[in-house]
């Protein structure tokens, strides 16, 4: 068995040979474009191949390389990095040490965004394992409630489109939708299944969920930690009389469009003390909460959306 400093050790060699092959193949280039001269722009191609795959240090390695490569071109032969006959020699070497100057900088930077994209890959794979392992509950121990944060995901996503909310927050609203009662699982299966109408002790005891989701979700971290704010004022209303008094645009936009995307579709669902609406009586019930219980905007998107048939959603099969 190859232990893991030998595997590091392959790993690195041929990522060696891997740009030392291209400095092979550029010189070569070099040399049968330009038999008498240094092109520099061409050794900047191992240093952006690098900076891609491999990140800030590999990068900057490897401008360092192509530099000492260049400068001892140079050193053997002065006359190939002069473009202009009887050249000064003091500008030769001013032109590479400014050549790579420039090289080593771009190398840190490029480098440095390639970096930051590969922690924004593993921090979304970090969140789809943690989603995954919160929606196993659901699948487990609560049908109904999976399958409403499913449609509600959908309702919301559309809706956060309509609105011309960008991809990233469209995607934050999706995932917090898919989560914005999770903190249902600790609430009593007797009280979410009640057919008569709740007891004031027992409607705070059912708001407990918000802050009980909340719970559940800071220990997985990543990006799910962004929606934190939406699943708290899910259940906020624009007029300030939800469940904390935050009104109006002081509620996350993502939050606002999860309550009118979770409100439509809990009245499109049947329950245990009621008989689900049809869509058309939903909208409706929608529409006359604009400006008290939703907000105006989010409800016009929504109303929007529901033209074009996109309020519509199969069961989720699990």
């Amino acid at each position: 068995m190859v232990s893991e400093g030998a595997r590091r050790m392959m790993k690195v060699n041929a990522e060696l040979w891997l740009i030392l092959s291209l400095f092979v193949i550029l010189a070569l280039l070099n040399f049968l474009v330009v038999s008498g001269h240094v092109l520099l722009g061409l050794y900047s191609l191992p240093v952006v191949f690098s900076a891609f795959y491999y990140g800030r240090r590999h990068a900057t390695l490897t401008a360092l390389a192509a530099t000492t490569m260049v400068v001892l071109l140079t050193r053997l032969n002065p006359a190939m990095l002069s473009s202009v006959a009887n050249e000064p020699r003091s500008q030769r070497w001013f032109d590479v040490f400014a050549w790579s100057g420039t090289l080593v900088v771009t190398a840190y930077a490029m480098g440095t965004l390639y970096e930051r994209m590969a922690h924004q890959v593993h921090e979304l794979r970090e969140t789809y394992q943690g989603v995954l392992m919160i929606l196993r509950h659901f699948i487990s121990k609560d049908k109904y409630t999976e399958n409403h944060s499913y449609r509600v995901s959908v309702y919301a996503a559309r809706i956060a489109s309509y609105m011309g909310l960008g991809q990233e927050r469209v995607e934050d609203v999706r995932a917090a939708a898919l989560l914005h009662d999770i903190g249902k699982l600790d609430v009593s299966r007797q009280l979410l299944y009640k057919a008569s109408r709740l007891t004031e002790k027992e409607v705070e005891e059912m708001k407990t969920h918000v802050e009980r989701g909340v719970d559940m979700i800071e220990p997985v971290g990543g990006s799910l930690r962004r929606v934190i704010p939406i699943i708290l004022a899910h259940h906020d209303k624009f007029d300030g009389s939800g469940y904390h008094p935050t009104r109006g645009e002081h509620i996350p936009i993502e939050a606002r469009i999860i309550s009118v995307a979770d409100v439509y579709d809990s009245l499109t669902s049947d329950r245990p003390y009621r008989k689900a609406m049809s869509p058309f009586e939903a909208r409706e019930v929608l529409t006359t909460g604009a400006g008290k219980d939703f907000d105006p905007e989010v409800v016009e998107a929504f109303a929007a959306a529901f033209a074009q048939h996109e309020m519509e959603v199969p069961e989720l099969v699990v």
